[in-house]
């Protein structure tokens, strides 16, 4: 449980107990509860905080010594552009890790299978990606995660060890349901924002400003943007001396990425 969360747990216990000795006391116990309720409202859109539990913005030092980078494709697989990005990453013999939506996983299970035949890794992107996933408590949490650990072990035969919410919006319960999966949370150091953008040189403008080794890079194998992109950005790592490779690998020797 992380340090927000008992602090949390605090407050609205404190609460109750003052509000059964001095019920007068009621505006200063509703002032204490909003305020601690913004606080985790913070933690939930600070995409690369770590209020409220361990958050991989960046690959382990080991993984950045030896030069490596990660690319990670979210809301995926798409029947049109996932293919497309695993023959550019194939061009260009460089390894990412997929984020898969469960549903979608479950719709195309020839893909998610090609991602893994292919060396690249699958992740958990939960199984609907709601919009309201940031809200959910954690019996629905789990039932999300498990379903998509259960989709993507029957296609690949392989469970995810990573997990990064719909948006990067990470629930405060997240923290209870993550652990006992042996999953581990990822957010991202840059972005291309993709999903939005209609310019190709924008979206790698924002992913090659600043890159360095150890970055851990988003974009989305749902929508054809990605796929103008993809070729500069691998010809950018290559001639930087980068390398492209895969969460488990990267992380495959370092304690920076417990779960615990």
């Amino acid at each position: 449980m992380t340090p927000a969360i008992r602090v949390s747990i605090v407050v609205h216990a404190a609460g109750v107990i003052v509000l059964a000795l001095a019920p007068g006391m009621w505006p200063w116990v509703a002032a204490a509860v909003v305020a601690n309720h913004l606080v985790l409202a913070a933690g939930v859109f600070h995409v690369r905080g770590r209020l409220l539990g361990p958050n991989l913005s960046r690959l382990p030092a080991s993984a950045a010594a030896h030069r490596q980078v990660c690319l990670t494709f979210d809301d995926g697989p798409h029947p049109a552009v996932t293919p497309r990005v695993l023959e550019l990453l194939e061009r260009h013999q460089a390894k990412a890790s997929f984020f898969c939506v469960g549903e979608r996983a479950k719709a195309y299970p020839e893909i998610v299978r090609e991602i893994a035949r292919r060396g690249h890794s699958v992740e958990n992107h939960s199984y609907r990606h709601s919009h309201a996933f940031a809200f959910y408590g954690i019996s629905l949490l789990r039932r999300e995660l498990e379903r998509t650990q259960a989709t993507v072990a029957a296609i690949t035969g392989r469970a995810p060890q990573f997990f990064r919410a719909p948006a990067g919006f990470r629930s405060p319960f997240l923290d209870f349901v993550l652990p006992p999966m042996g999953l581990r949370y990822v957010s991202w150091t840059r972005r291309g924002l993709d999903t939005v953008a209609r310019d190709p040189a924008g979206v790698l403008g924002r992913l090659t400003s600043g890159l360095a080794a150890g970055d851990v890079l988003l974009l989305h194998d749902s929508v054809p943007l990605s796929l103008a992109v993809l070729p500069a950005l691998l010809e950018q790592l290559a001639a930087r001396g980068l390398k492209c490779v895969s969460l488990p690998v990267a992380c495959s020797h370092s304690v920076a990425c417990s779960p615990s």
